[in-house]
């Protein structure tokens, strides 16, 4: 089993780097099987074509981001900063994903609705983590959510829809990175509206 798997990695990490070298669409099955030193046949058996390789490539590369986010819901602090550390760590850990992959960077931007599909269970993992992080805020009196779930549903995109302009440095147009976790924390904390007279008395 342990030779199965030290293969397969083995394989995964190869096609990593060719898809990183030469992009997705430039890279061939008998690339990845020469590459690799295992064959045709070998790659095969673990692979049915490129596309889900490509899926495994990603949710490795998925993985080591949620093990950061895990790591940051541990930390001894606030419900309010972890939410905070843990959305600028998702934005963070992207950013270097994406860019350390070389190539993928054009594919991530090109083919965002094939990257939507392989990242769906990792998505679904960060809305139960981030409801289960709006429930501990709760408890503490740090936060006050009726609806736990949506609004973590509703977080979740957030984060997602800040990833292109973090990633291409769009970002930097209209803030510096303080001034985007300033604005974010207000707008969770407070949201858009003015408080009543006589709501803080």
């Amino acid at each position: 089993m342990a030779t199965i798997l030290k293969t397969k990695d083995l394989m995964i990490e190869v096609a990593r780097q060719l898809f990183a070298r030469f992009g997705f669409t430039n890279t061939t099955m008998n690339d990845i099987a020469d590459a690799s030193k295992k064959g045709r046949r070998t790659l095969y058996t673990y692979f049915k074509n490129k596309d889900e390789i490509y899926h495994a490539v990603i949710e490795r590369e998925l993985h080591g981001l949620w093990h950061d986010l895990e790591l940051v819901k541990r930390l001894p602090i606030s419900a309010e900063e972890k939410l905070m550390t843990m959305m600028l760590t998702h934005l963070d850990k992207i950013k270097d994903l994406v860019l350390r992959n070389g190539s993928l960077r054009a594919e991530f931007f090109k083919d965002i609705w094939l990257v939507e599909q392989v990242r769906m269970d990792f998505d679904r993992k960060e809305i139960l983590q981030l409801e289960e992080l709006l429930r501990e805020g709760k408890l503490t009196g740090h936060f006050s959510v009726e609806n736990t779930r949506l609004t973590a549903y509703l977080l979740q995109n957030i984060v997602k829809g800040m990833e292109v302009p973090f990633i291409s440095g769009a970002y930097r147009s209209q803030g510096t990175v303080d001034e985007i976790r300033q604005v974010v924390r207000h707008f969770l904390l407070h949201g858009l509206m003015q408080p009543s007279k006589g709501e803080y008395e």
